[in-house]
């Protein structure tokens, strides 16, 4: 009981200390919690940061020991390869070496004799010699027939103007142009001038066609086509060795007779020809002459001709209408009827008439 009355006594003073207490402790409550959380979430982040770079140690090293085996792998693969491209060189260089060693003994066993084909390229060179020296003095004929022609040219043309101007020529009344009294000597046009004769219109006729023919020319069988070297004569009967083509080859190639180019074997006016051709069956098919001009102003210009029909001014009916044989008087011109013509029957009858009557009365 005292120490009820004790606390009883000193109850109100344990409840203003209680209340003080209190309030002190809320009033640092919340700033310890704060401090709590931070240190926490510090802990916390600590712990977390740490675990990650764990995992991230961990899978550099998982990752380095990956990427190693596989760059052993590809390094082991090159390195294959690299060894058969050896090999393979090596073995292709030996197959070279094989191939050209046994290659050469083949051209010099069968196929090449040195001093046969020196033989006969001697024998070509002497024959082209041959061939050059008659090319050449062939030429040098023909460059001089050419000086004669041209100069036997000149002089027939200098006597057909002499003749031409052949009235210019001196008389005994008076002299010509080309014999000038103040001249020591006359022109030599004068002496030509009395030399010829005067030109006279001669009658044009028609020349008959050459015999020679074009396909003669081609075919190199008439005079006047290209010149001719005689034969090679054959160097031996034998094959010759090395890459050479048959004799006969050769000479059937060198004397193959010209073929017509395709200006000479068709006629020159062939595609106005098929021109004409084409233009003549399009106008069979063509219903009428006129051309067709589209997209252009070329009807603009022509007059139109309307029909009858449509440019009389009465109105026409429809052909195949039900009352297109109705008469209608408001549209007659005049108030006559037409008179209608008799038919056949009655025409005949009325003749018969006639002829009865003509007979009766004679």
């Amino acid at each position: 009981m005292a120490t009820l009355a004790r606390l009883q006594a000193r109850w109100a003073t344990v409840r203003q200390q209680f209340y003080f207490r209190n309030n002190v402790v809320d009033a640092f409550r919340k700033k310890e919690y704060n401090a709590a959380v931070k240190i926490q979430s510090w802990f916390r982040g600590c712990r977390v940061r740490a675990y990650i770079r764990f995992l991230h140690r961990v899978a550099i090293i998982i990752q380095k020991c990956w990427r190693g085996y596989l760059g052993r792998q590809h390094y082991q693969l090159i390195v294959k390869i690299a060894y058969y491209t050896m090999k393979m060189n090596l073995y292709n260089e030996m197959a070279v070496r094989i191939q050209r060693r046994w290659r050469g003994y083949k051209i010099r066993k069968y196929c090449f004799n040195y001093f046969y084909l020196k033989e006969y390229l001697r024998a070509v060179s002497e024959t082209n010699d041959a061939i050059r020296e008659a090319l050449e003095e062939f030429a040098e004929m023909k460059e001089r027939e050419e000086r004669k022609a041209s100069l036997e040219r000149e002089e027939k043309k200098r006597d057909y103007q002499a003749r031409k101007m052949h009235y210019l020529v001196s008389t005994k009344q008076i002299p010509g142009i080309y014999n000038s009294p103040f001249r020591q000597e006359p022109d030599p046009w004068e002496l030509r001038l009395q030399k010829a004769k005067p030109l006279t219109h001669r009658r044009f006729e028609l020349r008959r066609p050459s015999s020679s023919c074009l396909s003669n020319w081609l075919a190199c069988s008439s005079a006047r086509s290209f010149p001719r070297s005689e034969f090679l004569p054959p160097i031996n009967g034998r094959q010759c060795q090395g890459p050479f083509r048959d004799i006969a080859d050769v000479l059937e190639q060198r004397y193959k007779p010209l073929e017509p180019t395709l200006r000479v074997a068709e006629p020159m006016d062939e595609l106005k020809e098929a021109r004409e051709e084409l233009k003549r069956r399009e106008w069979i098919k063509n219903i009428h002459d006129n051309m067709f001009l589209p997209f252009s102003s070329y009807h603009k210009n022509k007059k139109y001709i309307p029909s009858m029909h449509t440019s009389s001014k009465y109105d026409p009916s429809s052909y195949e209408c039900p009352h297109f044989r109705d008469e209608k008087p408001e549209k007659w011109i005049s108030s006559k009827n037409f008179q209608t013509v008799l038919p056949p029957i009655d025409l005949f009858s009325n003749y018969g008439k006639l002829y009865s009557k003509a007979g009766q009365i004679l």
